[in-house]
């Protein structure tokens, strides 16, 4: 039977077929975006799978265009070159990977300055490249989709800062609403006479009008996008001695952020960056970025604050993606595009998930999703030494560029993925991470990933299914059903790898074969 027949009649469950080979995802495989900002201008080329790529490639330029415009109405002179030479080297690369012609989008500075026409004629004659101006409504849309790339179905509300402007946006059942825009970027702040008392008084007032605009509501959840706040969220990181330096859903409290604006206050910038390895460009905005943090917890009283290391580039790519790929799970499909570029057996792990699913019964869709990506991950890491597979498989899990997982669903998978290759993980490196999860979860991990080892001992083949477990967690009693295929793959490896598994079951074990 031809392989696309096979696809046709598998039964994908729950998860749905995977999308990444149809021609709509394809078309998406590799596409490069500019974002050309107030502060800095930035090349992303997007890779692999659609609806989760990773950055193949990611450069930015802190030219600051926007520095100086209240006062003088034009770009910045120094700045207006550093960005041509940046784009002009962002060309060359798009046309060495294969990938022109390039989106690009300019924001505030360009939109705003008398001479911004002029850069955008100058930049077309000189790369090919041709600039859009967006308004500030429509760069609220794109930011608050670029968090719909990360979290399908999201609802709050998205507040995104530039180095010019600061826009907001509502979400509501993954559709953008309501969206607003404002003066409130730290590069025209840091321009306000009369120092910090002026500066607040000023944000504190065209906050409140915002509020206004955006229809009085409170108590939502807050996503937070663009640098500046995610240099104030790695210096709440470092003040709280955090143990996982992922930005990407990365939560906050009102009370932190007071916290963590005060440190900022009180601190030697120039120290701080060093410590938190920012920019002194994007240092010297971080104080003014602050006082509109917490004018705007002041004014919206968001119920949660969660940062987004997605925004306008990724709301430009979510921009082409057809409605049947956003609707999918980002962890789901980046992790069968992992699964189908890294593992030995490509289209195991939806086998290995039907075999490991019984010992869950009470998992709710979110917990579901996280076993469903185990199981995808299970053998991506193959190729890592022995000694330090284990390792391996935890630091990619919490580190890499996984859209739609809360930090400590980061370190359950990881924690499942190193006990699929280690029954040793205690007293490592990782215990502070291990700290972010109940002793529920860190059972649960265990479960899963001893499961997973079992499971990985009895490969058929992609199609066939081994056996079963059933699981009886009022008796403690575990039973494996293998197939007639699968009874020779039951040696003594397979044998200790299912008592290590009712062990951590506190259960008894039953082995059956089927004739």
């Amino acid at each position: 039977m031809a392989d696309t027949e096979v696809a046709e009649n598998i039964d994908w469950g729950p998860f749905g077929r995977p999308l990444f080979e149809d021609a709509a995802a394809q078309a998406l495989s590799r596409v490069g975006v500019i974002d050309v900002g107030s502060n800095s201008v930035r090349l992303v080329v997007f890779d692999g799978a659609a609806r989760s790529p990773a950055y193949f490639y990611n450069e930015k330029i802190m030219c600051a265009l926007g520095a100086g415009l209240s006062q003088t109405g034009h770009l910045n002179p120094e700045g207006r070159v550093r960005a041509l030479s940046a784009i002009r080297r962002f060309a060359a690369l798009a046309d060495g990977m294969g990938i022109s012609p390039l989106t690009a989008v300019a924001t505030a500075a360009v939109r705003e300055a008398s001479d911004g026409q002029e850069f955008r004629e100058e930049v077309l004659r000189e790369t090919g490249i041709k600039l859009w101006v967006i308004d500030g409504k429509e760069e609220a849309r794109l930011s608050a989709q670029g968090v719909l790339l990360g979290w399908p179905g999201s609802y709050g509300l998205i507040c995104d800062i530039g180095g010019s402007s600061m826009e907001l946006a509502d979400l509501a059942e993954g559709r953008v609403g309501q969206r607003v825009t404002s003066a409130l970027g730290p590069l025209k702040l840091r321009e306000i006479k009369g120092g910090r008392k002026a500066i607040k008084a000023h944000v504190r007032e065209v906050m409140a009008e915002l509020h206004n605009d955006m229809g009085n509501e409170t108590g939502m959840r807050l996503f937070l996008v663009g640098g500046s706040w995610r240099a104030i969220a790695r210096v709440d990181m470092e003040r709280r001695g955090y143990p996982l330096t992922v930005l990407h859903e990365y939560r906050m409290t009102a009370r932190q952020i007071t916290k963590t604006a005060e440190y900022i206050r009180k601190s030697d910038l120039q120290e701080l960056r060093g410590r938190c390895n920012i920019s002194d460009s994007r240092m010297s905005l971080v104080p003014y970025a602050a006082i509109v943090l917490k004018e705007l917890m002041r004014a919206f009283k968001p119920k949660d604050v969660a940062v987004s290391s997605y925004g306008i580039r990724e709301g430009m790519l979510y921009e082409q993606m057809p409605r049947e790929l956003r609707e999918r799970d980002p962890l789901v499909e980046a992790c069968r595009f992992a699964e189908s570029k890294d593992a030995r057996m490509p289209g195991f792990g939806r086998i290995l998930y039907d075999f490991v699913k019984p010992l869950f019964p009470r998992a709710n869709w979110q917990k579901k999703r996280i076993i469903k990506a185990a199981c995808l991950l299970h053998d991506v890491s193959w190729r890592a030494h022995p000694d330090y597979r284990a390792e391996v498989t935890f630091d990619n899990a919490t580190r890499a560029n996984l859209g739609g997982l809360k930090h400590s669903e980061r370190v359950m998978l990881g924690l499942a993925l190193m006990n699929r290759y280690t029954n040793k993980t205690s007293n490592s490196r990782f215990d502070p991470l291990f700290a972010m999860l109940s002793e529920a979860q860190i059972k649960e991990a265990e479960v899963l990933g001893k499961a997973m080892r079992l499971g990985a001992m009895l490969w058929l083949t992609a199609e066939e299914t081994p056996g079963t477990l059933k699981w009886k967690p009022k008796s403690g009693e575990l039973i494996l059903r293998l197939s007639k295929n699968a009874r020779p793959l039951f040696g003594e490896v397979a044998e200790s790898r299912f008592a290590a598994l009712t062990t951590a079951l506190n259960a008894s074990g039953t082995v059956h074969f089927k004739d």
